[in-house]
């Protein structure tokens, strides 16, 4: 069988730098013998939302699409079924454009299934994915309209939901909506925040004292006419600390290794930063291309970003590209997101480019299936969920109209 693999070693710079590394890694060909994806189901478009609100909750053991809509002239959140049909939908405020909302996020609050947002008027709303009856609303201390974050920030093993607002205004509620984390940063709210692990409890603690150690903590990304910021806000509402950036993020996302939890962030110049979550310095800098990145998830010790043609594994503990795969020539590809689809017990990184263009790699970057949600044009990362009931994830691609194609390898 011909794999049609290349290696090649390729040498990163990045203007000298400090942390920035020289990586060598495997440039991975497609496979003409990979596998083509089927389309399971097709749900009806959802106008006022390009895509990217949509997110996957899990009801009694069912999946279901919630996403930002339109019914009529109506906004609203629908939920779709494991069929691709209607489960529920529920009423946004009056005059609220859906795709204001700064989108979607599921979650658990006191064991029950839960997605929230923030309404661009300045409000926290948590409605119950099972019916879409509203749970609670908190009114933030400013406007929102960035998708808020799940998370144990208290590392006392239960779930809070926290948002932040116009003004750098961060809180944090409970699974009934009291507020438990309360505080100020600079700047106003770039991305979404996100729950990181290996924070400080108090500003200045010893990081070797164990006393002093929080397992949870919230990352916020504000931006002032100075420049962006990273922030983490710790268990106790307090400050962690707070690291300028260099560079202009685009996209981040978080996550934990043996050495403690990370943040990366994807730049506007191409470059893939992270940050120890710990303490803010820089574990490493790498310059992936001359064009945004957008930053994915992270499995196997690897983070996983997508730019112009092309996909990228990087080793979340020295920044070395595992490997790099070309997609799509020219097209933009979307950020990466990990499951198992093809039911062989590994998980796969799995991407979709603006055109709708869907391909999933196994651990050593080689492609194990193509396919296509036909002329869709897309904007959101792969959602992930076994709609068939084999075992198996099934991906989700949802397009600019809000119609969700489901795609079984």
């Amino acid at each position: 069988m011909d794999r049609r693999v290349l290696f090649a070693t390729l040498i990163l710079f990045a203007g000298g730098t400090a942390g920035v590394g020289v990586a060598v890694f495997a440039f991975v060909g497609l496979d003409d013998a990979t596998v083509d994806t089927e389309i399971v189901w097709e749900s009806d478009p959802a106008g006022g939302d390009d895509g990217t609100g949509a997110v996957v909750a899990t009801v009694d053991g069912d999946p279901r699409v919630i996403q930002p809509a339109t019914d009529g002239d109506d906004p609203v959140i629908r939920a779709i079924d494991a069929d691709g049909n209607p489960a529920w939908t529920t009423p946004l405020p009056d005059g609220t454009d859906p795709g204001g909302i700064g989108g979607l996020v599921a979650g658990t609050l006191g064991g029950d299934p839960v997605v929230a947002y923030t309404s661009p008027d300045g409000e926290l709303v948590a409605v119950n994915a099972a019916d879409g009856a509203e749970r609670f609303v908190v009114p933030l201390d400013g406007t929102g309209g960035i998708e808020p974050a799940f998370g144990d920030l208290r590392g006392d093993g239960t779930t809070e939901l926290a948002a932040v607002s116009e003004g750098g205004h961060v809180l944090a509620v409970d699974a009934s909506g009291t507020v438990v984390l309360e505080t100020e940063l600079d700047g106003d709210p770039v991305l979404r925040p996100l729950a990181v692990e290996g924070t400080d409890a108090t500003e200045g603690a010893d990081p070797d004292d164990s006393d002093t150690r929080s397992d949870g903590g919230l990352a916020v990304l504000t931006e002032t006419t100075a420049g962006q910021t990273v922030s983490v806000v710790d268990a106790n509402g307090g400050i962690g600390w707070s690291e300028p950036t260099d560079a202009t993020a685009l996209s981040w996302n978080a996550a934990d290794t043996r050495r403690g939890g990370i943040v990366a962030l994807g730049n506007a110049d191409g470059t893939l930063t992270t940050l120890e979550a710990l303490d803010g310095s820089l574990r490493y800098e790498v310059g992936l291309q001359d064009v945004p990145i957008d930053v994915g998830d992270a499995d196997a010790g690897r983070i996983h970003a997508g730019g112009t043609g092309d996909v990228w594994a990087v080793d979340l503990l020295d920044g070395e590209v595992v490997w790099k795969q070309q997609y799509g020539g020219e097209t933009r590809v979307n950020a990466p997101g990990v499951a198992d689809v093809t039911g062989d017990g590994t998980a796969e990184v799995v991407v979709v480019n603006r055109g709708g263009g869907v391909l999933a790699m196994n651990r050593n970057g080689e492609a194990v299936a193509r396919g296509s949600a036909g002329d869709a044009v897309v904007y959101a990362p792969p959602l992930f969920a076994d709609v068939t009931g084999d075992g198996t994830a099934e991906v989700l691609v949802v397009a600019e109209d809000g119609t969700v194609i489901a795609l079984a390898v």
